[in-house]
């Protein structure tokens, strides 16, 4: 078999049977636009842009450039992160191994061309879809397809869909369906994809939103009525002009509703947090996984990969017997060389070599739930026919001598349990890998038996094994493991190692990188019965011998329990817990289709990046939500003041100029920078109800503040209009900044250069005469400046008194 011929491929392509498909990692540009632009709130403030120009009011029109700058910071910063991270995830594409013109060569995934023969592997993601050709124990794991996590055998004819995972042995399949035809594309493309998801955060935002446009139709037909009646009456008003002017105050009451700043600002700080990830080589798969970040409260990590480097070194061979059986040092170097070996069979090439005088008739691949792998041998040379490598205790514990099930559970879940078990033979031989374990070294059994292993779908052991060796493998772990992991118990997030090697060994890697635990639970003892499950994963912090199954079961107990777990791995057999977890983080030396379910993957292997992640997505949430209380608080206010002056017919107290001088100064300013800043504060559910209770009692407050002015405004002498908006500015602007000063806290350097700023510009504004010309503003009258001070401060008082309330209700 040769594979296609070059010429083959090219008439391929140019027939359009390659496997090219809009590689789309994120949003296109025009999306983007649309999210930014196409807005039902744009769509108001654009409108009432237009008609502010066409009464000749360009200077009330400023918020329509504050709109508009704010859509145009959406978008480039959106684009700017949309680059960024498609280029990461090109680097990070994966690709396919195939058959051409007699040779493998490996291309990107786009390149496939239909009846082209894939060369199958383990950790292989199938590309596209295929028919089986040739194989070699090939199993397929096909849940991201069917959600059935048990993986399936493969046989000559059958057919492997793209997406699935190879999970064990290897084969070669040719490709009968490819691009949109088949799953490959559209799924890895899918998983890879980043994109403004679902999240309590945006959720809650979108549905405040839906109630803000629920209430601007009615409360604008108020303001109307009570802006013409406070001008002498519909007909007056119409007859002499002024209604243009409660026109504008009309526009100002529905501006003041609309949140501009906050969407935007929730876009640009998802957008720069991934961003500031990318510059720490960590891909974001999503953008909204940096809320997963912030509320995780459970780690759970892979060991190999994560707490070791990864690299096995093979340690020595502790014979069994004085006269092992013949060939045993040739079936290593098999093992070794064989091309479908792992990386721990691999490690025994430096010690073994295959001379190639043995001939293999039949083999059986490692599987990660078996944890064992056999061959058998033709020739009739005199040496033992079959070889089986794999965990001492999977091979020799009671029950596997005919089959390939796990071992029986044991009570306690202790790794020991076996050994007290097993045939006395046995038991010494798994008490002595036991002591090794425990040392933090890695164990495998060589073992020879006279049949073949059980040939079925299910393959099993054979009977009458014999241990011959020993043999252990060492693995350094990472020098950044211990501070990580310390950073991690400082920041009050729980720590679970998963591992499928021994529970001793990994209880002895745990130990060397800091943490407190005497021995590891022996995941074949777990218990099936998801209470029980929840009951031991809450009680024990490190696992051995985890099955792939197990792993996304314990995640799930995890989740049942309340927790929002995080997951790191890069094995194949990691790819399920990753994508059951609320966070998936892979390593860059995953297999492509682990990365591909990962939310985040970290390009460097870099295991301390881990608290650079954390960090960010705290930063990110909690920033929201303290700008978001800015924001709200402002609708709030708007709503309530346009709809006790409409209820009582007063004028409304602002000019939109006006709102856009104490906007700026209260909210959009301080909020991009607060927005931005460092915050270290865990995320906790519960965002909208959180704010929602400070903010509606702080517009009540502004609101309540700003009638009490304007109630007693007249005893203050005869102001005109102009006098009584600039007391209203004053009064509202020392409120707002007040709710700054107290949504800001805990303050620090930062903060308080951003409140002394605020502060600072309102008094020089206000002493500008271009400024005050341009605003409509002035210092009132001494008693109504007085009232307007003592009005605001009364307003600040009550805002400290809810700050207390909300801090003994909804503690840090």
């Amino acid at each position: 078999m040769s594979g296609l011929s070059q010429h083959d491929v090219t008439a391929r392509i140019e027939s359009g049977l390659d496997n090219r498909v809009p590689d789309k990692t994120s949003r296109s540009l025009w999306q983007i636009f649309r999210a930014n632009v196409l807005t039902l709130f744009n769509a108001i403030v654009g409108s009432s842009f237009l008609v502010l120009l066409l009464l000749g009011r360009w200077q009330d029109a400023l918020f329509g450039l504050a709109a508009a700058g704010n859509a145009v910071i959406g978008v480039v910063q959106e684009f700017r992160a949309k680059r960024s991270l498609d280029r990461l995830a090109v680097l990070d594409a994966p690709r396919a191994r195939v058959l051409r013109d007699g040779q493998i060569q490996e291309i990107a995934t786009a390149d496939v061309v239909r009846d082209d023969v894939l060369i199958l592997r383990a950790g292989d993601q199938v590309t596209a879809d295929a028919a089986v050709l040739e194989v070699a124990g090939l199993e397929a794991d096909e849940s991201l397809l069917t959600g059935e996590s048990d993986p399936v055998a493969k046989d000559t004819g059958s057919d492997v869909l793209s997406g699935s995972i190879i999970v064990a042995g290897h084969g070669k399949a040719r490709v009968v369906r490819v691009g949109a035809e088949s799953f490959a594309s559209r799924l890895t493309a899918d998983a890879r994809r980043f994109s403004l998801v679902n999240s309590e955060i945006r959720n809650s935002l979108n549905r405040v939103l839906r109630w803000i446009a629920w209430a601007i139709l009615p409360v604008a037909i108020l303001v109307v009525n009570g802006e013409l009646q406070a001008r002498g009456g519909w007909q007056d008003a119409i007859a002499t002009g002024t209604w243009t002017a409660a026109l504008v105050g009309v526009i100002a009451s529905v501006i003041a509703m609309v949140p501009l700043g906050l969407v935007l600002l929730t876009s640009v700080a998802f957008a720069v947090g991934g961003l500031r990830l990318a510059g720490h080589k960590v891909l974001i798969q999503e953008l909204a996984a940096v809320e997963g970040l912030a509320r995780v409260d459970v780690l759970c990590m892979d060991k190999t990969g994560t707490l070791t480097e990864g690299g096995l070194r093979f340690d020595a061979v502790h014979q069994l017997t004085p006269t092992p059986d013949p060939g045993w040092q040739q079936a290593l170097g098999w093992f070794a060389s064989e091309p479908e070996a792992n990386a721990t069979a691999r490690s025994l090439g430096a010690a073994f070599e295959d001379d190639g005088g043995f001939q293999s008739v039949s083999y059986v691949p490692f599987s990660s739930s078996r944890k064992w792998s056999g061959v058998t041998f033709g020739g009739g040379n005199g040496a033992t026919p079959t070889w089986i490598l794999g965990a001492p205790e999977m091979i020799l514990a009671p029950g596997n001598s005919s089959s390939g099930d796990p071992a029986p559970r044991a009570a306690g879940g202790s790794a020991d349990a076996a050994a007290r078990t097993a045939e006395p033979g046995h038991a010494d031989v798994l008490e002595q890998a036991g002591k090794l374990a425990g040392t933090g070294l890695r164990t495998l059994l060589l073992a020879g038996a006279d049949t073949p292993p059980g040939a079925s779908k299910t393959p099993t052991l054979p009977d009458g094994l014999r241990p011959v060796a020993l043999l252990t493998f060492r693995e350094q772990t990472r020098s950044d493991a211990r501070d990580t992991l310390e950073f991690f118990r400082a920041e009050g997030v729980e720590l679970k190692i998963i591992s499928g090697d021994d529970p001793r060994t990994v209880a002895a890697i745990a130990r060397r990188v800091g943490l407190d635990v005497a021995q590891g639970y022996d995941a074949r003892s777990l218990p099936e019965d998801p209470l029980l499950l929840e009951e031991v994963m809450g009680g024990n912090n490190v696992f051995g011998r985890v099955s792939p199954d197990q792993k996304k079961d314990m995640v799930a107990a995890l989740q049942r329990l309340g927790h929002t777990v995080a997951m790191t791995g890069d094995g194949v057999n990691d790819a399920l817990a990753l994508k059951t977890a609320d966070l998936g983080i892979a390593m860059d030396s995953a297999a492509p289709a682990t990365k591909a379910v990962a939310r985040l993957v970290l390009l460097d292997g870099r295991f301390d990046r881990l608290p650079e992640v954390l960090a960010e997505g705290r930063r990110v949430i909690a920033n929201i939500e303290r700008v978001s209380s800015l924001f709200l608080s402002k609708t709030a206010y708007s709503i309530a003041i346009a709809v006790s002056f409409g209820l009582l017919q007063w004028q409304f107290p602002f000019l939109p100029r006006q709102l856009s001088f104490t906007d700026g100064l209260t909210i959009g300013i301080p909020a991009f920078f607060l927005a931005l800043m460092p915050n270290t504060r865990r995320y906790k559910p519960g965002f909208l109800r959180r704010s929602l209770w400070f903010s509606l009692p702080a517009g009540l407050i502004v609101a309540a503040s700003l009638l009490v002015l304007n109630a007693v405004a007249p005893s203050a002498g005869t102001p005109g209009p102009e006098a009584a908006r600039s007391a209203s500015v004053l009064t509202l602007t020392v409120v707002g900044l007040w709710i700054l000063a107290v949504v800001s806290r805990p303050l620090n350097a930062g903060r308080v250069g951003v409140l002394a700023a605020m502060c600072a510009a309102l008094v020089i504004l206000l002493n500008i005469p271009l400024a005050q010309d341009f605003f409509i503003l002035s210092w009132p009258p001494t008693g109504l400046l007085l009232a307007a001070l003592a009005t605001g401060a009364g307003g600040g008082l009550a805002i400290e008194l809810l700050a207390w309330l909300h801090g003994r209700k909804f503690p840090r």
